[in-house]
């Protein structure tokens, strides 16, 4: 064998020994991170909101390694400048490419400008903005809550798929002066009229009045034996405070009253309280089992077909829906404009059915309803 033809065979050995080397150390890493991004993800404590934290729990079990989740400051109103960190601690991170803020506080539009600054290709969703639409609205890509105007009409119409002949909404003064939940009033007046079904608004103490909220569910305990001895048990109670779910849903349980849904619709939102439900580890954040344990409660109590809520808590679904459509976002598989397609990937995270409308034509504030879980049908 010539020397020519030999060192050529030496290169070739060589060059494949290398080649071989390099595919071996190189394949562990291509296969440990086939997305090659990172979901940042703020939600309040257990204390602060319990079901968006465990909806980040659930999102972290099904994407190990996906997602980077800190919480905003119980006292948030107070400690801005904490919040705003904490989300610019998350785009310093170049493997962050979307960054989820659930319950999107004050201040978040400054900490996505912040942001913005350095990072202008971060995609933001956030959950139950604080903050006023408009402004929220073209700082972040995409904006989820409740379309509370929509509810307007949603409620009654349940109400009356439930037997009503009266809806009693409670609610006060300093409620009644935000216009959201003004409009709302305005129009389930309006439905009602439509439906056939008697309007009855009564105004009820103010948590934060004197007395404060043990004056106010004392209240309603006592005002709901009275307004279904005036208008019979086939009225369905409403209220526009999270502190009187509890109370409402208790006495609706005592009197036979019908109880459609809360202020703020979800299974764990006064449903255990009232009805000495202990949501065990076995079950938090699983929302099936949830409704299945209520389910069991008010068949027992005789209240079959007269008490429904969504399946889903918002807060849970805001914090497990944005960051499936985040990493579909970012994995092209989903156009965050696509109204349709966006309503999809929420109704499959939130296993119902949903509806979503913009808040205006062209952007990506959307609102949405859900269709309801009555127990015991």
């Amino acid at each position: 064998m010539s020397k020519k033809i030999l060192i050529l065979v030496l290169v070739v050995v060589v060059v494949g020994a290398l080649a071989l080397y390099l595919t071996r150390t190189s394949a562990p890493e291509a296969t440990t991170d086939a997305t090659n991004f990172k979901i940042g993800l703020v939600t309040g404590t257990v204390s602060q909101n319990e079901d968006e934290y465990r909806g980040a729990e659930a999102a972290i079990a099904k994407y190990p390694g996906l997602i980077k989740h800190v919480t905003y400051p119980d006292n948030f109103m107070q400690e801005q400048e904490t919040f705003i960190a904490q989300v610019t601690g998350l785009a310093a991170d170049p493997e962050v490419k979307a960054i989820i803020i659930n319950q999107a506080v004050p201040g978040t539009v400054a900490a996505v400008r912040r942001v913005r600054e350095t990072r202008p290709d971060m995609i933001f969703i956030v959950g139950e903005p604080h903050e006023d639409p408009p402004l929220v609205e073209p700082a972040v890509d995409v904006s989820f809550m409740p379309d509370q105007w929509a509810r307007g009409k949603t409620i009654p119409q349940l109400a009356k798929e439930m037997g009503a002949t009266a809806l009693l909404h409670y609610s006060f003064p300093r409620h009644m002066s935000m216009a959201q939940l003004a409009e709302r009033r305005d129009i389930m007046k309006a439905e009602c009229e439509e439906l056939g079904i008697t309007f009855v608004d009564v105004n009820a103490p103010d948590p934060m009045g004197e007395g404060g909220l043990p004056a106010a569910q004392q209240f309603i305990l006592e005002d709901v034996p009275r307004q279904v001895a005036k208008y019979g048990k086939n009225i369905a109670l409403f209220s526009t405070n999270c502190g009187m779910q509890e109370p409402l849903i208790a006495a609706a349980m005592q009197t036979g009253a019908i109880f459609p849904e809360q202020c703020c619709p979800s299974p764990t939102h006064g449903y255990p309280g009232a009805l000495a439900l202990e949501i065990t580890d076995e079950i938090k954040g699983n929302f099936p089992a949830i409704l299945k344990a209520i389910d069991q409660k008010v068949k027992e109590s005789g209240g079959a077909g007269r008490f429904a809520t969504w399946p889903v808590a918002t807060g849970y679904l805001h914090s497990i829906g944005g960051v499936e459509v985040a990493k579909l976002a970012l994995e092209g598989k989903l156009d965050l404009n696509d109204i349709e397609a966006v309503a999809k990937v929420m109704g499959e995270a939130a296993d119902t059915a949903m509806e979503l409308t913009r808040l205006s034509d062209n952007g990506n504030f959307y609102m949405y309803t859900c269709d309801s879980y009555i127990f015991g049908k």
